[in-house]
């Protein structure tokens, strides 16, 4: 009984000290946005510090000031989520016929196709920057929300991600169905996706969240403020009324986080088995 007292004694120690690193560690993953949070509930005529002096007077109508002084943030965040949503579906629909194209189907120059789309992954987005610019400029698309979402409706991360995945489901499905005399497409609508929602919400969720946090293409396709998405809206305030006010800033930046936040954690379970179904298939 004595070794048995000494080994649960030990056991919950060990729980302990590794919940105590565990809340450790969130709290510095955490401590940019507990910052973020410090710096606007403080007043704007208050020296910002990391914990604010005077935490009986805090200010927390911050967030609404944001709305009154600058209306157009409002459609900021209508533009992001129009392009991150238009975005995410293309991405959706060209990764998975693509990777349909490659897992079940077998022509000349398939290996190619593949190297191909992998190679996009090491081309770094400054590369394509310029040529895409002058292509939307061409095309008239300039604060326009096909400038801001066509160039990207195609993802050689989400088309090996797609293919991986694919690849784990029984091909034996795939036969039967077209025994029974179900088309292609039909296979794919009926069968196949519905079978991948793990990937297609990871896809999702990584293309959304890379979407609407996106600042350079946004900042050189869109001049007029009405068109600005939030990341390349909200630097507004670094200069507002003649000088950068730290508590409206934080505000703004936190608003814009929130849609982000709320996708990653709900998206989390899927994130992270749709990147682990597809890693022991070749």
């Amino acid at each position: 009984m004595k070794v048995s007292g000494s080994l649960l004694r030990g056991f919950i120690s060990y729980q302990t000290g590794v919940y105590i690193l565990l809340i450790v560690v969130s709290v510095i993953l955490l401590s940019p946005l507990l910052f973020s949070l410090s710096l606007a509930l403080q007043g704007p005529t208050v020296a910002p510090s990391i914990i604010p002096r005077d935490l009986t007077n805090l200010d927390w109508r911050v967030f609404i000031r944001v709305f009154e002084e600058q209306p157009v943030i409002i459609r900021w965040i209508v533009n992001s989520f129009v392009a991150a949503f238009g975005v995410t579906l293309g991405v959706l629909v060209s990764s998975s016929l693509f990777a349909y194209v490659l897992a079940y189907f077998d022509f000349p120059g398939k290996t190619l196709l593949f190297f191909i789309a992998l190679g996009s992954l090491m081309v770094p987005f400054e590369a394509t920057l310029i040529p895409n610019y002058l292509l939307v400029t061409q095309w008239g698309w300039t604060n326009s929300y096909q400038g801001l979402i066509v160039p990207f409706i195609a993802s050689g991360f989400g088309i090996f991600l797609m293919r991986q995945y694919f690849l784990t489901l029984p091909r034996e499905l795939y036969d039967a169905a077209m025994v029974d005399g179900c088309s292609r497409f039909r296979y794919l609508w009926l069968v196949l996706l519905p079978l991948s929602r793990p990937a297609l919400a990871t896809l999702a969720v990584y293309t959304f969240l890379g979407t609407w946090n996106q600042f350079y293409w946004p900042l050189l396709v869109t001049s007029a403020t009405e068109w600005r998405t939030t990341q390349v809206g909200i630097t507004i305030f670094r200069n507002f009324e003649g000088g950068a006010i730290f508590n409206t800033q934080m505000a703004a930046t936190l608003i814009v986080m929130v849609p982000t936040l709320l996708l990653l954690v709900l998206g989390q379970r899927q994130l992270v088995s749709g990147l682990t179904a597809g890693a022991l298939k070749g």
